[in-house]
């Protein structure tokens, strides 16, 4: 019912409009177009495909993996651990006092990352703590001083980044400054924003 008033709305006000209305811009928010990040390379901007019709596709179009390893992984990963969606995760970046973390293993990241992300492998996360604000000391780490740190890997399917968290824990990294984008890179290419190879 819907389509046929679309439709009968199009006859009546033409065609070149429907058609038109199919291209409209797409913004990250009706008051947001983009938004510059900082990273090694320069100034880079996140916004979305402009393509109306763009879809995506090879591994990301993929909807069934084998569980195990590839399980839905929980909303809230850790308790006290926030978990945040991709307008979260774009303040984040923009962020002085803040660190955002590509968990995965290298052969995805170099597939492609989210600006301004840097590069921890969640095996490695635990032995890298002093590159994310904690201090050695004897009995491990003293993660008093510590950053605010946002993790992802590919998805919702994808327990890298949730391994990181659950080691960062583990060596006393503070709940409170661990952020989990739990839609990762599948959720951010659903979106259509900005990917860098680097």
């Amino acid at each position: 019912m819907k389509l046929l008033k679309i439709i009968i709305l199009g006859l009546a006000i033409g065609l070149p409009s429907l058609v038109l209305a199919q291209n409209k811009p797409v913004g990250i928010r009706p008051d947001i177009a983009s938004v510059a990040v900082e990273t090694e390379t320069g100034t880079v901007e996140i916004s979305r495909v402009q393509d109306n019709k763009n879809l995506i596709s090879q591994d990301w179009a993929k909807t069934s993996r084998p569980c195990p390893p590839f399980c839905i992984q929980p909303m809230q990963v850790a308790e006290g651990v926030t978990t945040i969606g991709e307008l979260e995760l774009m303040e984040m970046l923009k962020a002085p006092d803040t660190l955002v973390v590509d968990a995965r293993l290298y052969k995805w990241y170099v597939s492609g990352t989210i600006p301004g992300a840097i590069h921890m492998p969640y095996g490695e996360v635990a032995d890298r703590l002093e590159e994310l604000g904690c201090e050695p000391d004897f009995d491990g780490w003293d993660c008093k001083p510590a950053k605010k740190v946002a993790l992802f890997c590919n998805g919702n399917w994808c327990g890298q980044s949730p391994t990181a968290i659950r080691s960062m824990l583990a060596e006393g990294y503070p709940a409170e400054k661990i952020y989990y984008y739990r839609g990762g890179m599948h959720a951010w290419r659903m979106l259509g924003l900005t990917v860098v190879k680097p």
